[in-house]
C-alpha cells in the first residue's frame, strides 16, 4: 500500500513537469513567432537533442554523425521557423517530420554514387524504412509484394526501388575483386573490364593490304576477289578465268608473294 500511495504523486510530478515544458515551449515559440531572436534561440537549444536523437536513428553507413547532426540541426530551424502554436499540435510532434525530411533530402541528394531518377530515389528510402520495420516486427526479411503494401507503391516501382538501393554506392575500380593474377597480386574490378582491342590493327592491315593489292595487275586482282572475298574454289575460278586450276593455284601463290613484298616496304 504504501508504494502504491507513492507512487501517485511522482505521476503527478512528471505529468506537472510535463505540462510544464509544454507551456514554456509554447511561450518560446510564441514569442520567437512575433521576433524574438533569443525565444527563438532557446526554442533551438531545447530540442537539438531531438535533432540530435533524429540524425542518430537514420544514421546508415559511413555517413560521419556530425554531418547528419548538422542536417537535422537545420531542419530543426525550419520547424521552429515554420511553428505556430496557435494550431493545437505540441512542438515535438510538429519538428519531427521536418527534421526526418531534412534528412530524407540529404540522403537523397548526396548519398547516390550513381544517377537515380529522384521519385525513384524517394521511393528507395521509404522501401528501406518498411523494410526495417517488417523485418523488426516479423523477424523475416520482407518480400516485394510486403513492401508495396506497406509503402503504397506498385510492385513493380518497389522492385526498381531495391534495385536503386542495391546500386547506390559506385565502387571504386581499385576495388579488389578478391581474385590474383599470375604473378600472385590480388586483382582489382579495373583489371576484369574490357580487353585489348585487335580491331584497330585488323583495320590498319586492311588499308595496307587494300593500296597494296591495287598495285597488281587487273586479273590478279580478280583472282584474290574470288578466291578471298567471294569465297571461290580454286577450280571455280578457274572456270570463271578460262585457265586451268593449277595455273590459279600458281597465280594466287605469286599474288600473295608480292602483296608480301610490297606490304613489308611500306611498313
Amino acid at each position: 500500500m504504501r508504494h502504491g500511495t507513492g507512487s501517485a504523486p511522482q505521476l503527478e510530478l512528471l505529468q506537472g513537469g510535463a505540462s510544464t515544458n509544454a507551456l514554456r515551449t509554447r511561450a518560446l515559440a510564441t514569442r520567437a513567432r512575433k521576433g524574438d531572436h533569443q525565444a527563438r534561440e532557446a526554442l533551438i537549444a531545447e530540442h537539438l537533442p531531438l535533432a540530435r536523437a533524429l540524425a542518430r536513428r537514420y544514421r546508415r553507413g559511413s555517413e560521419p554523425l556530425d554531418d547528419l547532426v548538422q542536417v537535422a540541426s537545420l531542419g530543426l530551424i525550419k520547424a521552429v521557423d515554420r511553428f505556430d502554436p496557435d494550431r493545437g499540435h505540441s512542438f515535438s510532434t510538429f519538428a519531427q517530420p521536418t527534421i526526418v525530411g531534412e534528412l530524407l533530402r540529404h540522403f537523397r541528394d548526396t548519398g547516390w554514387g550513381v544517377h537515380v531518377a529522384r521519385g525513384t530515389q524517394e521511393l528507395a528510402l521509404r522501401v528501406r524504412a518498411a523494410a526495417e520495420a517488417i523485418e523488426s516486427e516479423s523477424g523475416r526479411a520482407a518480400t516485394p509484394r510486403q513492401l508495396a503494401e506497406r509503402t503504397g507503391a506498385s510492385l513493380e516501382a518497389v522492385v526498381e526501388a531495391l534495385g536503386a538501393l542495391s546500386n547506390r554506392t559506385a565502387l571504386s575500380l581499385a576495388a579488389p575483386t578478391g581474385g590474383h593474377d599470375d604473378g600472385g597480386g590480388e586483382t582489382t574490378i579495373a583489371d576484369t573490364l574490357g580487353a585489348a582491342d585487335d580491331g584497330y590493327n585488323r583495320a590498319e592491315a586492311r588499308a595496307l593490304l587494300g593500296s597494296a593489292v591495287r598495285c597488281l595487275p587487273e586479273r590478279e586482282q580478280k583472282i584474290l576477289r574470288l578466291r578471298f572475298v567471294e569465297d571461290m574454289t580454286q577450280s571455280e575460278i578457274a572456270t570463271e578465268i578460262g585457265v586451268s586450276q593449277m595455273q590459279i593455284s600458281r597465280l594466287l601463290r605469286q599474288s600473295l608473294e608480292r602483296l608480301a613484298q610490297i606490304t613489308r616496304a611500306r611498313d
